[in-house]
């Protein structure tokens, strides 16, 4: 049995708290006004004549200018607004002020830990890699067994790597891209990409197809944050892809002449996207339902989406959820064409 979530219990409080001061604010804002227009009326109950202000006096009655009323009523309601307005700002400001301080503790903690997890995962890479050169030499004996599992560790540690990789950019700790990109052919990342993920989708029994653009299909975009941007992609279709199933990724190039765009979607055949509005699954940690059997083996931490967008939209283009229901989903990402560069 799960106990209560104490950061939703926190907001929860935090709510009340902000509720409850709104609250007084405009019970002292409406007190005060009501204060303020009582007097202004018993400040012009004085008739410019004296006989009119004896008789009025004695009959009981007020002389009231309604210009004076109505001119009194709108100056005090628009003070009241515009103070309303200004003390609700500082509130919003004070209640969110630890959401921000979170966020960016937050942020420092992700950049600090992927930089001191990349030099150890750098080194376990590198042995990895030379006890692979040693095998294959036959400096060191092994069987075919032990070759396979070492050529395994090494791509987990690779695959460690990126994830570091992914987890530094997402906090804004470092630049990857470093410096102006150079043209990249789609299909050739995508289809290293999907020869990369072809482990994981065999232990799913998932089928990887690749739609090429025909090579026509060129972006300025540097080939790691293509090759990252792919793999997030892919890696969230087969986690929602049942097994059994088919994963199709396709290419292609849309428009012509300064418009044209190059699309690569990624289409799944899982249950479509459940308990999130399909335009938040690029927030960062924004999470849909997970679904059930083996696919919900390796959850999502709502990282690699988001890292898509902004790898898009940095080079000018975007990503959206092109379609989503009960029979499947797919993901599309824009980047606008590279265009061959005059002699």
């Amino acid at each position: 049995m799960r106990g209560p979530d104490p950061d939703a219990a926190a907001l929860r409080g935090a709510a009340r708290s902000v509720g409850r001061q709104i609250v007084l604010v405009s019970a002292v804002v409406v007190v005060a006004a009501l204060a303020l227009t009582i007097a202004w009326v018993l400040h012009q109950t004085v008739p410019s004549e004296r006989l009119e202000q004896v008789a009025a006096a004695r009959r009981g009655e007020v002389f009231i200018s309604a210009t004076d009323v109505v001119a009194g009523l709108v100056v005090l309601g628009l003070a009241g607004v515009v103070f309303a307005g200004v003390v609700s700002v500082v509130i919003a400001r004070r209640a969110v002020r630890p959401l921000g301080d979170a966020l960016r503790r937050q942020r420092r903690f992700v950049a600090d830990a992927s930089h001191e997890l990349r030099t150890p995962l750098a080194v376990l890479d590198a042995r990895l890699q030379a006890l692979e050169r040693k095998i294959s030499g036959g400096a060191v004996a092994a069987d075919a067994q032990v070759a396979s599992d070492v050529a395994h560790l090494r791509e987990d540690s690779r695959a460690l790597i990126d994830i570091v990789g992914d987890l530094l950019e997402a906090a804004g700790g470092e630049d990857h891209d470093g410096g102006a990109p150079g043209v990249v052919d789609v299909d050739a990342v995508v289809a290293e990409v999907l020869g990369s993920m072809a482990v994981l989708a065999d232990e799913r029994a998932v089928r990887l197809e690749l739609v090429a653009g025909g090579g026509e299909a060129r972006v300025a975009v540097p080939r790691t944050s293509l090759r990252r941007s792919v793999l997030a992609l892919v890696d969230n279709a087969l986690g929602h892809a049942p097994e059994g199933s088919v994963v199709v990724t396709t290419v292609r190039v849309d428009g012509r002449d300064a418009a044209a765009t190059v699309v690569i979607a990624v289409a799944d055949r899982g249950p479509g996207i459940t308990g999130i509005d399909p335009a938040r699954v690029f927030d960062r940690f924004a999470r849909a339902d997970q679904p059930s059997g083996p696919a919900s083996a390796r959850p999502g931490f709502g990282i690699g989406l988001a890292l898509v967008r902004e790898i898009a939209r940095r080079h000018g283009g975007d990503v959206r959820v092109a379609a989503t229901s009960d029979t499947g989903t797919t993901i599309e990402v824009t980047l606008p064409l590279a265009r061959p560069t005059a002699e």
